[in-house]
């Protein structure tokens, strides 16, 4: 918790508390907890996602390594790809029956509803054996009870499970093991039905793994995590036929330029856009087993071939004037900075720093819907004060006391501003003025 200095501006009271915050709309979309490989579905008009859950390491790798620490599945819902909400754990490693109960294996999901019921596939180490193996859990609800199934799927050796429910009601499952396989699942989505097919053949050379599969207008994408070079890009191939063969087409994300080793993903068409569900290791930036989803859009040419996307912090849903706005999650930047607000406990987010006169950030789509804000609150920290411009339609300029401590400074809104606005903040006088949020009442 931050402390607060009592500040008075324009005869206007400040609180006396500055709470942490969720991230909600911008990137990445969950705080508090660490979710990776976020598969994205839709169910009962909501957007369910079912990430995997990193948390620090109490394993190795073989090398004495830490290494990736994974005990359980949460899901969560949205139906704003703004605010979310943390169902709980819907399956833990001890609740799998031929599981090993401490093996912290339980990578990357996903869940599909076929015929009333949800089908959630997860891959786990064995109790005994090598390897991992795909388990199946059923429920009757997307957000469970999920029921395990006694025994893994036979003939499936490997990570990272994605199915398909074509448009006829046949079932694909795609995993990654020794390359990218696929092969049709029996009608009560529990078992193999035929021979695996071998995928990634005829894909260019290079690591792969965590396939996500989808159908659109008629063409099948095999989705993939590819390391073409040191880190993982995420790459796709189209197909006219579920199980192949795929044509690789090219990439759909380029390698992060900083911290993260891997992405996982998963592609999904909500209320006529499409978006793509990411991770990086923003909670956690010297430790890239411990990543956070993100979400930025997606879209496709004529031809069906994908357009690549630039990872954004604004990420893509509403901001509501009257929530906690980060300007740290920006649409642009000129001049200024982010930085971690606390480097001893990361979650609780970023701040800008505004150093020259000049510096400035945008954040764009904050709605003030049809009620015009009365006052404006800056949560921000100025050792020797300084002004800031805030620009939403209009533009007006804030004093900011000088403070070396955290503080709430509540001002009078000297402008009316409704409906959706880009909002700007640029630094007018003063140095070394730190934003953490700003909120409109």
């Amino acid at each position: 918790m931050k402390r607060l200095l009592p500040i008075l501006l324009l005869a206007v009271g400040c609180q006396t508390n500055c709470p942490d915050t969720i991230v909600t709309g911008t990137n990445p979309i969950i705080s508090g907890q660490f979710t990776a490989d976020p598969t994205a579905r839709v169910f009962e008009g909501k957007i369910y996602m079912y990430p995997s859950h990193d948390i620090p390491s109490v394993i190795t790798h073989h090398d004495g390594s830490a290494w990736f620490s994974m005990p359980d599945y949460h899901v969560f819902s949205s139906e704003d790809l703004t605010a979310w909400t943390d169902h709980g754990v819907i399956l833990r490693q001890e609740d799998v029956p031929w599981g090993k109960p401490d093996a912290y294996a339980m990578w990357a999901p996903d869940c599909v509803f076929k015929d009333g019921k949800y089908y959630f596939y997860f891959p786990d180490a064995p109790a005994s054996g090598w390897g991992f193996g795909i388990g199946v859990a059923v429920a009757e609800k997307p957000c469970g009870p999920f029921t395990p199934q006694q025994e893994p799927m036979k003939g499936v050796i490997g990570i990272d499970p994605c199915v398909l429910v074509d448009d006829d009601g046949a079932s694909y499952i795609y995993w990654s093991g020794m390359g990218l396989s696929g092969c049709r699942l029996t009608d009560d989505m529990l078992a193999l039905d035929g021979e695996p097919v071998r995928l990634d053949e005829p894909l260019p050379a290079g690591f792969k793994e965590g396939p996500f599969a989808f159908k659109r207008n008629g063409k099948y994408y095999l989705t993939y995590p590819w390391v073409r070079k040191d880190t993982e890009t995420l790459a796709y191939a189209m197909s006219d036929s579920p199980l192949g063969p795929f044509e690789y087409k090219g990439l759909i994300m380029k390698e992060s330029p900083v911290g993260c080793w891997t992405n996982h993903h998963s592609l999904v068409e909500y209320k006529g856009e499409w978006y793509l569900f990411y991770h990086h290791n923003d909670y956690s930036p010297h430790f890239d087993k411990n990543r956070s989803a993100r979400i930025d859009r997606v879209t496709f040419n004529e031809d069906g071939t994908i357009n690549e996307v630039i990872p954004t912090l604004r990420g893509v849903g509403p901001v509501k004037a009257s929530a906690r706005v980060e300007p740290d999650r920006y649409s642009s930047i000129d001049g200024a900075v982010v930085e971690y607000v606390d480097t001893a406990d990361f979650f609780k987010g970023w701040k800008t720093v505004f150093t020259d006169a000049g510096d400035k950030v945008t954040f764009c789509d904050l709605d003030f819907g049809n009620r015009a804000p009365r006052k404006v609150v800056f949560c921000v920290k100025a050792p020797q004060g300084g002004r800031l411009s805030l620009t939403a339609g209009a533009m007006a300029e804030f004093d900011i006391p000088a403070s070396s401590e955290w503080a709430e400074v509540v001002c009078p809104m000297p402008f009316k501003a409704r409906k959706m606005h880009d909002l700007e903040l640029e630094l007018v006088a003063g140095t070394c003025v730190e934003v953490d949020w700003i909120t409109f009442r």
